[in-house]
């Protein structure tokens, strides 16, 4: 028998380490080759661990909501072959240990619990236990932690956001002894506290998920960040229509993939941002980032309801084919759970389809901390007024309304409404001719 060495896997280059949320097997369970056998998260996305041998499950490492860095082993598995497996753990790992050594491993667990029940996640939000840990040993109360804005994905709380959080915290002291408070008031005014829900017995209490609440924390924050303003523009795609239709089938039988609308559109979007690079920007501390690198996040939904933006990185240097192979293949990682975090890291814009649910325009929430994000709606057989040499005439048309809503802080509706304009003179302009 060869024992070997299950350890966390490399899951993008901005990313160390990972909270192990759950086991999906026990101690003495058999695992097959690539089946998973816990799950982590990180500050960007959820994810599961497969192993790479087929064998049984003899040693698990680590308990749930501890904190695992990259290249750590987080379990033995031991498989049929004659051969041991090198491993970085000790031999003694795998002895039993030494009624000392229990006394110091049972004290070591209690601090860590004793350090993990300080704070807690509750039903807006996920905290690491390297989070609470710092939020401990600093004396952050949980109501603090609750209020702190989180940078990671679906806002959550990461290092950064806490020592940033503490930085401030103690500046602000330094200025409350520093400048005389002027006696407090107390003015009269009516409650805005949200009345509490009753439900009765007849209704069905359904729990959301802990993305759910990640969502619905993160598009909360977005509204009450950035100053939302829309500008609307309808666009006549009847030459996109039809050049589709033509080379739809060549190109799947050539390429192996769908020619869907949705890279033709992206290839708009990444040309507009190339000619208005002041959409390609976020806004921090009263400063201005203009991104260097044009990444369009593409909105996608999941089967559970659920919202997840998977990236296009150097979106501007990639052709048509190039494009539709990174939507179809992101696309499909997006439904089947398999992104990995570098694929939904540093988009700079983000476009959602609303007419794929059959909505004619919508008024998007902006993906925190970009400025601006397109919605596209359904594409329709509308009654339109064709301008020609010998004059006007009624016809039928495929028509779609590009909706923008963008952060007014930064982007006057002058350039809002100039960067759609120039994605419909693009897309207006389709050479019917284009060949891939």
């Amino acid at each position: 028998m060869a024992k070997f060495e299950l350890k966390l896997p490399k899951m993008g280059e901005s990313v160390a380490e990972a909270t192990l949320t759950a086991w999906l097997k026990d101690v003495g369970d058999t695992i097959e080759a690539d089946e998973a056998v816990l799950e982590i998260a990180t500050d960007k996305v959820d994810s599961e661990v497969p192993s790479e041998v087929e064998g049984v499950l003899i040693q698990k490492l680590f308990e749930v909501d501890a904190v695992i860095e990259v290249g750590q082993t987080i379990a033995i598995i031991e498989t049929a072959g004659n051969d041991s497996v090198s491993t970085e753990q000790p031999k003694e790992t795998l002895q039993t240990p030494e009624p000392v050594e229990v006394e110091q491993l049972e004290a070591s667990i209690d601090k860590v619990q004793e350090t993990l029940t300080s704070t807690r996640s509750n039903d807006a939000r996920f905290y690491s236990p390297l989070v609470k840990n710092i939020a401990k040993k600093e004396g952050v109360s949980q109501a603090e932690l609750d209020a702190i804005v989180g940078s990671g994905k679906e806002g959550r709380v990461t290092k950064n956001d806490i020592l940033s959080y503490l930085s401030n915290r103690s500046n602000s002291k330094s200025e409350e002894i520093k400048t005389p408070q002027p006696p407090q008031v107390s003015v009269a005014a009516n409650s805005t506290t949200a009345q509490p829900v009753i439900s009765r017995g007849e209704d069905e209490i359904i729990e959301l998920s802990r993305m759910g609440k990640l969502v619905s924390k993160h598009m909360t924050q977005s509204l009450q960040t950035a100053a939302h303003v829309q500008s609307f523009i309808e666009v006549d795609v009847t030459k996109i229509w039809n050049w589709r239709l033509k080379i739809k089938e060549a190109f799947k039988a050539r390429e192996g993939q769908n020619l869907t609308f949705t890279p033709i559109f992206l290839e708009a979007v990444a040309y507009a941002l190339t000619q208005h690079p002041m959409l390609n920007i976020s806004l921090q501390d009263g400063k201005i980032i203009k991104r260097k690198n044009i990444n369009i996040g593409m909105a996608a939904a999941l089967d559970d309801g659920n919202l997840i933006v998977p990236v296009i990185k150097n979106a501007d240097q990639l052709n048509l084919i190039g494009m539709t192979k990174s939507v179809n293949d992101l696309a499909h990682r997006a439904r089947t759970n398999t992104l990995k975090p570098d694929d939904i890291q540093d988009g700079t814009y983000t476009v959602t389809n609303v007419g794929s649910f059959g909505s004619i325009m919508g008024t998007p929430i902006i993906n925190q901390p970009q400025v601006g994000i397109l919605a596209l709606g359904a594409i329709r057989k509308v009654p339109a007024v064709i301008e020609t040499s010998e004059g006007d005439f009624i016809g039928i048309r495929q028509k779609l309304f590009l909706s923008h809503s963008y952060d007014h802080r930064v982007v006057n509706g002058a350039l809002g409404g100039q960067f759609i304009k120039t994605i419909k003179e693009y897309l207006e302009a389709w050479d019917e001719n284009r060949t891939l």
